[in-house]
């Protein structure tokens, strides 16, 4: 029988979810990336998840190369890098007015959805420099487009 390990970065928040890819695909980071997926649970999703007070489901973080590929993900993502995250959680705009309104982050976007609630949240954070930079993407004409909120 394999052993099962769980490598726990934050309370909340283990590596195994924050690479977690249903593509089949390698994707195992390296210690940088690990690193800055720990900064991201620390400074971002841990403080959001205990003042939320209920949980947070990771849809993807940390993506390889080929995973990244294969989702079609921009050739520049933080994802790339371990420094962002897609999630979603009960109350979604709860959870983007809390990021926006007490944390630092790199970007937090408001990906598609509605006027009520996104269809998820990404979210990125570096311990370099963040810009505070708050999106919405919608589709037009099948392109996403981002718009500065």
């Amino acid at each position: 029988m394999k052993e099962i390990r769980t490598t726990f970065l934050t309370p909340h928040f283990t590596l195994e979810e924050m690479t977690v890819t249903e593509t089949g695909l390698y994707n195992k980071p390296r210690t940088f990336e690990i690193a800055n997926l720990k900064l991201l649970c620390t400074y971002v999703l841990e403080p959001t998840r205990l003042a939320l007070q209920y949980p947070i489901k990771i849809d993807s973080a940390y993506r390889s190369n080929l995973v990244n590929t294969k989702v079609k993900g921009a050739k520049s993502s933080q994802h790339l890098i371990g420094r962002a995250a897609d999630f979603r959680c009960k109350d979604m705009k709860v959870a983007f007015d809390f990021i926006r309104q007490h944390l630092q982050f790199d970007q937090l976007i408001w990906e598609y959805g509605n006027s009520e609630q996104p269809a998820w949240i990404h979210v990125s954070y570096s311990i370099f420099s963040n810009r505070m930079q708050v999106l919405k993407s919608k589709k037009i004409l099948g392109v996403t487009v981002y718009k500065s909120i």
